[in-house]
């Protein structure tokens, strides 16, 4: 079984590497085993699978994921820590080093071929303020993944997990919608983390459906969505106006769509909004 990394540990490699965890870059070192464990059968990963793991930071997770036989693919942004990586998998899980990738890169900007294997699912603990968007890219460029389980912020696991009609129900929650299924899975402590952050974490699967709803393109489906919510307390005749050219005009693509021009956005499905942008 690997040796996984404690509080002690963390600290000394953080130390060793001159690393200060950054808000900017959303740094929170996860330094408690059993949260690992858990992260790793929750997210159900085994040796069939590629995970692709996003900031990776000091390792801790990575080598959790190593230990279900799984191989890893880490995209990690900042070049000390990607560049320490390989060293912690050969010191603590030597027999896994075949199994092991690092890419230095922005995990906003990876491609499928920037990449070595094709991933199969995504685990992560995501810097809270860029979760979203990477979640969407990684969606978008990597048709390989199929589901991911990804700790991210308490407000923003409710966002991403959220349906129609419900309070945090919004454009994190329509996009997501568009590739598949999200659901929050369980709550995670802050004192887990070092440092420890302000907020809330939780853990947020997410499965990639067969079919996504419509074969209108995704660009003009987004751009709906970002419309509808933009001013989210107007109807959506008002909201989509500057959208469709005027309230008459996006009233006309409404009806056009079955859709009620005095509904707002977050009564919506994905679906809807397809119809909408097939609509125009």
């Amino acid at each position: 079984m690997t040796h996984l990394l404690g509080p002690a540990e963390i600290r000394r490699l953080a130390a060793e590497l001159d690393v200060r965890p950054t808000k900017k870059l959303g740094q929170n070192f996860v330094h408690d085993p059993n949260t690992v464990r858990r992260i790793v059968e929750l997210a159900g990963v085994g040796a069939d699978d590629v995970v692709l793991e996003v900031g990776p930071g000091l390792g801790s997770l990575t080598l959790g994921l190593l230990d279900s036989g799984a191989r890893v693919v880490a995209v990690e942004i900042d070049p000390v820590l990607a560049g320490r990586l390989p060293a912690t998998v050969s010191e603590h899980a030597a027999e896994s080093v075949d199994r092991f990738s690092v890419l230095t890169a922005d995990a906003l900007r990876v491609r499928a071929a920037d990449l070595p294997h094709e991933p199969t699912a995504l685990v992560a603990n995501l810097p809270y303020n860029v979760a979203v968007p990477v979640v969407l890219n990684l969606l978008a460029e990597l048709p390989s993944l199929r589901r991911g389980l990804v700790m991210v912020q308490t407000e923003v696991a409710d966002r991403m997990a959220a349906g129609p009609g419900s309070r945090t129900y919004g454009v994190p929650s329509v996009k997501l919608a568009f590739y598949g299924s999200a659901r929050k899975v369980a709550p995670v402590p802050r004192a887990v983390f070092w440092p420890v952050p302000n907020v809330d974490s939780a853990l947020v699967a997410f499965e990639r459906s067969g079919a996504e709803p419509s074969t209108v393109d995704r660009g003009r489906l987004f751009a709906v969505i970002d419309a509808a919510f933009a001013q989210r307390r107007k109807t959506l005749r008002a909201a989509l106006a500057s959208w469709a050219g005027s309230a008459d005009r996006a009233g006309e693509i409404l009806a056009a769509a079955g859709v009620d021009p005095r509904t707002r956005g977050e009564q919506l499905t994905v679906d809807d909004f397809a119809r909408i942008a097939a609509a125009r």
